[in-house]
């Protein structure tokens, strides 16, 4: 049985000003911006590049879970760096490119599958990128 990741909820106090975070600065495209009537609103934005989505919403039934309390949700990209570049001049405040080291984080890159940047989104859910190896040998991906 193939089991496959399709929509991770991010809980956030304003839909709209989310919506613009993710698509303007972090380069999510907007595949949905549905209002479902007294209040209810769903965004779903999917990465460049992914089969997984995240939904932003807003009122009753649509989460439970405070706003800001996701954390580690991790994005694979080829160059970390790049990425890091690109999120900077989007206006993302993004930290620097680190590695694990005996258990803890170093500052700088470590190579393929240990170099990372972590980002958190204006609710205060945090991100990670993390730079994978050349394209399609992330684990998971055998057909």
């Amino acid at each position: 049985m193939r089991w496959k990741l399709e929509l991770v909820p991010i809980p956030v106090r304003d839909v709209e000003r989310a919506k613009r975070f993710y698509s303007e600065q972090v380069g999510f495209t907007v595949d949905h911006d549905l209002r479902l009537g007294d209040g209810v609103r769903i965004v779903q934005l999917t990465p460049p590049g992914s089969h997984c989505s995240i939904v932003l919403g807003a009122g009753d039934g649509v989460t439970r879970v405070r706003p800001g309390s996701v954390q580690g949700v991790q994005l694979v990209v080829p160059d970390v760096v790049a990425a890091r570049g690109e999120l900077l001049a989007r206006g993302v405040p993004v930290g620097p490119v680190q590695h694990v080291a005996d258990g803890a984080l170093a500052d700088g890159p470590g190579g393929a599958w240990n170099s990372f940047v972590y980002f958190d989104d204006p609710d205060g859910n945090g991100w990670a990128i993390q730079e994978g190896a050349a394209e399609s040998t992330a684990p998971g991906d055998g057909a």
